[in-house]
């Protein structure tokens, strides 16, 4: 069959639809080129984010908060720019404490945050209860054994792992400094929670060493900020010559100013747990640097982070501890701070 010959009208229409799908092509690449950086920003790298969780209030914790976050900036972590923290805090009572921490650590799962920091004993419990997947790292724990949250310190063997701090055996240390600042003392009121996790256990390393030099032990318990008063009161009344310091830092440590005068009004020599009661006016602490375990959990979340599982991380036992001493506190309680303690302090306040 013979194609007839095109007429000229033919052909120009043929060539205005072939301009016209290649302007429409062409005009479709820009549309999608101009669209591209706009999508690709929509969805920028994911950032990490870390759930801390803490028993206490900001307000009085932030020496640790800044500590930790130190500690990640040591490492290369930025908060709000290759990292996010979500910080989750609660103070009051030590029950209200206690009631509230699970639902923080629900809100944390919720989240689907990467890893939790869990600052106490109370803390590292609520988390665990919240999620069994999400890996933990505990930052001040007395027990984590005897607490059933790891199955031993060189192999975790679950989702929680991170730092101990020895509190019963230092009780009783703390009960030896005592016996060398004031020999004479016969009678020491401990200030304690009786609901608080391993009260049961710093008592009896107190107790044992106790028996040992002979002295009593009157156990106050002290459930709140408002029992304080009612202790020293409760103290003095029970001619009490010394005292230790054992009550919950969530409860204790924004009380401290507080409980450093009700001492010195008292003339009670008391020996605290942690340098910032001594920094707030009390007399004598001993004890781990709370704010260099907290930088050093950093370390942790950043092995989580690139990958290593918890239960392959050795939960990491305190290297040094710090005696701190306050010679003000001592002279307004008539106290005279023997040369040989003096000599081993790590910090001097006068």
């Amino acid at each position: 069959m013979v194609r007839p010959f095109d007429s000229a009208q033919d052909k120009l229409r043929r060539e205005e639809k072939r301009v016209k799908r290649k302007i429409f092509a062409l005009t479709l690449c820009a549309m999608l080129f101009a669209l591209y950086p706009s999508v690709h920003a929509q969805q920028p790298a994911k950032v990490p984010r870390i759930g801390y969780l803490q028993g206490g209030s900001i307000a009085t914790s932030t020496h640790r908060i800044e500590a930790f976050r130190q500690g990640l900036r040591d490492l290369g972590y930025i908060e709000g720019k290759n990292i996010a923290i979500e910080w989750r805090t609660q103070e009051g009572t030590y029950q209200h404490i206690r009631d509230r921490l699970p639902a923080l650590a629900a809100e944390l799962v919720r989240l689907q945050v990467s890893v939790i920091v869990a600052t106490g004993s109370g803390d590292v419990r609520a988390a665990r209860e919240a999620t069994a997947t999400i890996p933990i790292v505990m930052i001040v724990d007395s027990d984590p054994v005897g607490r059933g949250f790891i199955a031993s310190l060189s192999r975790p063997g679950g989702s929680i792992t991170g730092l101990t701090n020895f509190a019963p055996e230092l009780s009783g240390k703390r009960l030896e400094l005592l016996k060398e600042i004031a020999p004479k003392f016969s009678h020491v009121a401990v200030f304690g929670t009786s609901t608080s996790e391993g009260n049961a256990q710093e008592l009896t390393a107190v107790d044992a060493v106790a028996k040992v030099f002979g002295v009593k032990l009157q156990f106050l318990d002290v459930q709140g900020p408002k029992d304080f008063e009612t202790a020293f009161r409760t103290a003095g009344k029970g001619h009490a010559d010394a005292a230790l310091m054992m009550v919950s830092g969530a409860v204790a440590v924004p009380q401290r100013t507080k409980i450093a005068a009700l001492a010195v009004k008292s003339r009670i020599p008391m020996v605290y747990q942690r340098r910032e009661y001594v920094e707030a006016g009390g007399l004598l602490s001993y004890g781990v640097n709370i704010a260099d375990m907290d930088r050093r959990a950093a370390t942790y979340v950043d092995k989580i982070l690139k990958g290593a599982k918890p239960a392959d991380l050795p939960v990491e036992q305190p290297k040094k501890f710090e005696l701190i001493i306050n010679l003000n506190a001592a002279k307004q309680i008539g106290l005279t701070i023997p040369p040989t303690v003096l000599a081993r302090a790590d910090r001097v306040i006068k």
